[in-house]
């Protein structure tokens, strides 16, 4: 039985599509929060089993595949260099490709050799899906492959490349636009016209790629709309503003680090507390919702696990994945306590998703963890290799699993 916390959250948590209850259509599905409404899901699997069909990839890929409207999205690379950004969209019935439109971007962008030149999800809304190219701009298409409209938002430089993903809600695409060495902003934009609402500078110091202090800057993380609030984890803080108008609501100063500001994983609702984990081995806070102006956390922990996939919120519980220790851990979101971590053989780059009574988390070999969410105990279910590697995050729709690796993207049924 779900928790009264589970309730409240249901309630806050704005849908990100319009399509069907059964979509996935953004990253860390339909809220964004992680959580599906199928009753289950495929447990088991392998190259030569429970695979429906496979897509092929001709580069790898760090974003994740998104489900709408009977189609399937991923975006893409033609060329090591990414001088080829591309939008692909695949039938999924059969993984038959419907259509692929390519930005001729020319350019060769500085990243981390862990990066690729596709690191972002799209979304969509069922009618349109936007995909962001990072300094190839932002692009929404119809389903039938015409391009609707495109943004240039500047050029991204900063020396581990590009990351986050767009999220659509309400008629509005937003964006963190982040890293980069000039601007970094969060934005809201029309969905029907890529027209800017609302931008917002966010402040840093140093030289984009590096703090005052000459340790790490940035944020890969994807924002968390809720019904009336939409929330950035930046490098420094966590910083929620007005959806419609993008006024600032509050803000929480609290995710600095001695190795530096960095934001990867995006932040999770967890009743009426707001709870994030800083990248590399930064802190983990707490911040109830209700306040303004500049926030002090409910509680905070001045160091945790390397932060890079998304957590999940669950019958009062937040489960989390870490890149850094692999390691699986659940937390009490009420005061940031490790309830129990247990150890796991790859790195986590995905977040974790979930349907029925399990959850999904695949690491950085392609294996894909499936446990049951218990706060007393890891109740591991099963391990389901790929034998491919993956940076990214399964989509969970109609009671099929959609994982994107380096070299393809499958559909997993039973």
């Amino acid at each position: 039985m779900r928790s009264k916390l589970m309730v409240v959250a249901a309630g806050l948590l704005a849908c990100a599509g319009t399509g069907s209850a059964d979509d996935w259509p953004a990253f860390r599905g339909p809220s964004g929060d992680g959580r599906s409404s199928e009753k289950s899901a495929p447990t088991t699997w392998g190259p030569d089993k429970n695979i429906k069909w496979k897509a092929p990839l001709a580069q790898p890929g760090n974003g994740s595949p998104i489900v709408s409207n009977g189609r399937v999205f991923i975006a893409a690379q033609e060329d090591p260099e990414g001088k080829k950004r591309s939008l692909y969209c695949y039938d999924r019935k059969d993984g038959k490709q419907l259509w692929v439109q390519t930005i001729e971007f020319g350019k060769v962008v500085e990243k981390h050799d862990t990066n690729t030149h596709s690191p972002s999800t799209p979304a969509a809304d069922g009618k349109k899906v936007v995909v962001w190219h990072g300094s190839a701009g932002l692009h929404c298409y119809d389903f039938e492959g015409k391009k609707l409209w495109s943004r240039d938002l500047g050029a991204r430089e900063h020396h581990y490349g590009e990351g986050t993903s767009p999220v659509i809600h309400g008629g509005k695409v937003f964006l963190n636009s982040g890293p980069d060495k000039k601007r970094v902003f969060a934005g809201a934009y029309k969905l029907e016209t890529g027209e800017t609402i609302w931008e917002k500078d966010e402040p840093f110091k140093g030289d984009g790629n590096m703090n005052e202090d000459g340790q790490e800057l940035g944020s890969w993380s994807t924002p968390l709309v809720l019904k009336d609030l939409v929330i950035f984890a930046m490098p420094t803080r966590l910083v929620a503003y007005g959806v419609e108008d993008g006024k600032l609501a509050w803000s929480c100063a609290a995710l600095r680090f001695a190795k530096g500001d960095v934001a990867h994983s995006s932040p999770m609702l967890a009743g009426d507390i707001v709870v994030y984990n800083a990248g590399y081995n930064g802190p983990s806070v707490g911040v109830k919702l209700g306040g303004s102006g500049d926030v002090t956390p409910a509680w905070r922990n001045p160091k945790s696990q390397t932060s890079i996939g998304s957590g999940v919120f669950l019958d009062g519980h937040v489960y989390l994945p870490f890149a850094g220790a692999n390691v699986i851990e659940c937390m009490d979101p009420k005061t940031g306590k490790t309830l129990w971590k247990e150890r796991q053989k790859g790195p986590f780059w995905g977040s974790i998703v979930t349907a029925g009574d399990k959850a999904y988390v695949t690491d950085q070999k392609g294996r894909t963890v499936v446990f049951k969410p218990n706060p007393e105990k890891f109740d591991g279910v099963a391990v389901n290799e790929l034998g491919e590697d993956s940076n990214s995050t399964p989509a969970i729709s109609d009671g099929q699993i959609f994982i994107r690796t380096f070299k393809g993207l499958y559909c997993i049924g039973e």
